[in-house]
């Protein structure tokens, strides 16, 4: 069974920036492609980033720029590197393969990006 767990958010002011991490049990994250998404309240869940089985990374355009997708294969980590966080990137953050498969959805860590 794929437990994904997320961690990392947190309050951060306009400007700021936060890293986070997404670990897993019973899963490899180095033979999957990879997502980070979020939803904002009242918003569906969108797709963020992603990163190949090779490395290769890709951004929605909102983030492009800001944000950093990253995988560590020893430690089966992934992350998200975001910089110049705006009040629109306030929403809880997800891990998931790419696409997102429903039963690996996990709890989600809340960002909240406010003065």
């Amino acid at each position: 069974q794929v437990h994904m767990v997320e961690s990392g958010g947190g309050l951060v002011q306009p400007g700021g920036s936060l890293r986070l991490s997404c670990s897993a049990s019973g899963f490899i994250f180095s033979v999957n492609f990879m997502g980070w998404y979020r939803q904002a309240p009242g918003k569906e869940r969108e797709w963020v980033a992603l990163i190949t089985i090779p490395g290769i990374t890709n951004y929605k355009d909102a983030v492009k720029g800001r944000f950093t997708i990253s995988r560590d294969n020893a430690k089966n980590t992934m992350y998200l590197q975001m910089n110049s966080l705006k009040p629109e990137d306030t929403a809880v953050y997800y891990c998931n393969s790419f696409p997102g498969r429903r039963e690996y959805w996990g709890q989600g860590t809340q960002v909240t990006v406010s003065s």
